[in-house]
Order: C-alpha cells, then structure tokens, then sequence
C-alpha cells in the first residue's frame, strides 16, 4: 500500500511520530510526507512556526530514525489541505489521526471528482500528555508539555 500523511510537523512530538510510524509501518509501497508550506503552515496559526527548511531538515532525521522497514519515502511541500492527496493516482490511503479523520471523506469527493478511487483512512489514536490532554506543536511551544507530553515542558 502506498499511503501520505500530511502535516506542519513543528516542532515535532510523540504524536507525529505516531502518524509517522503508522505510515512507515504500512506504506509497503511507499510513503509520501506532505509538508505544509511555510505560507499554509502559518495561515492557520497564531503562534511561530519553525521554517519549512527547518520542519523537513527535522523531519527528514525523525523518518530516518523511525523506520525499521526500509521504506521509500517521499517529502512534498503541500500548499492546501488535500493538495497532492486529491490528484495522486498511486496512493492507497492516507493516514491521519483520529482528530483530523472526519476530513477524509471531503478528500475522497475531491478525489472522486478527479476521477480517482478513494483512499482508504488508517485513523491513529491521539497521542495524550501525562495530563490527559492531547499533546500538540501549540501546546509544546507554549511550554504546557515538552515533545513525549511531560508536564511543564521540562
């Protein structure tokens, strides 16, 4: 199965790599990363964003140091939020976490309007602080929690 997995990826935490080691793990086909622009990235966002250089420079170490199964993998910068993912013939599926899954089926219409097949979503569970709560980019830049959910961001 060829899968995408798509994000800002900044600063990088136990949640990414979740997403990331389920795409490497069942991305026999390979693997396509979709990195937000640095435009697209901060769109969205109140808070700073590290520079796209800098989101794929760590990246690029974090998919090297998790993949166990010697996966092709590709690194695309994307601009929108299906981007890539709606045009792609040859992915299978796309792997999100369970908080972004309900996008999946505006992704597949887009898909089927492209006259594509829909992928199939492999959902991963959220990766929580020891607090309960979710661990996030946001929440590590404000110092909530540090990258593995830790309390105080030590």
């Amino acid at each position: 199965m060829r899968v995408a997995v798509a994000g800002t990826f900044g600063p990088l935490h136990d949640g990414h790599r979740a997403l990331l080691e389920t795409a490497l793990e069942v991305g026999a086909d390979g693997v396509v990363v979709g990195l937000t622009s640095d435009r697209f990235a901060t769109s969205s966002r109140e808070r700073d964003v590290p520079a796209f250089t800098d989101r794929a420079d760590a990246l690029r170490r974090e998919l090297d140091a998790l993949d166990r199964w010697g996966r092709t993998v590709e690194l695309r910068e994307i601009a929108s939020e299906h981007d890539f993912a709606a045009s792609d013939a040859t992915l299978d599926a796309v792997v999100v976490s369970r908080e972004t899954a309900d996008e999946v089926p505006d992704l597949n219409d887009e898909r089927r309007g492209n006259g594509l097949d829909p992928l199939v979503a492999v959902v991963v569970p959220l990766v929580l602080a020891e607090d309960g709560e979710r661990i996030s980019s946001t929440r590590v830049v404000a110092g909530e929690v540090d990258e593995h959910g830790r309390s105080g961001g030590d």
